[in-house]
């Protein structure tokens, strides 16, 4: 690999970790929207969780709305993506932990609900830059208490 090559790749791996961060952090404390969406991911991607998948944008941001919206408030941290980029395509893996803050009802307390995750994923380079074409969670571990 040339030294051109090498830093043509360190390049595409920090803007597709980049890409990571900005997804993990829109979830907390983002305007979910088209744009959003469209700035993150390809118009085919697959998002998978333990319980639930979405295939492609159109309803990308409803998918994650409908979701959040089943909690007080989230914090989401990942860690440092794992890159590997050739040319055009690129694969990525990264931990996550969750915590989800239930929403309050007359006199009951509810224990948050977290989680630690591994994170899977593709991009691919498009016209627009690179974009996230497949996030996949894998659930590791998980205390507290579930949603209803």
């Amino acid at each position: 690999m040339s030294i051109n090559q090498a830093n043509t790749s360190e390049h595409a791996a920090r803007e597709i970790s980049s890409l990571l961060d900005r997804y993990v952090l829109g979830l907390d404390y983002d305007e979910l929207d088209d744009e959003w969406a469209r700035s993150l991911f390809t118009d085919d991607v697959l998002i998978e969780f333990p319980i639930s998948r979405h295939v492609g944008i159109e309803g990308l941001v409803d998918y994650h709305r409908k979701a959040l919206s089943m909690w007080a408030a989230t914090h989401h941290v990942n860690t440092p993506a794992i890159v590997s980029a050739d040319a055009d395509r690129a694969t990525l893996r990264a931990n996550m932990t969750a915590v989800r803050v239930h929403h309050e009802r007359a006199g009951a307390t509810r224990e948050h609900y977290s989680s630690g995750t591994c994170i899977t994923g593709d991009a691919v380079r498009t016209e627009c830059g690179w974009r996230l074409s497949r996030l996949s969670f894998q659930l590791i571990w998980k205390t507290g208490t579930p949603p209803d």
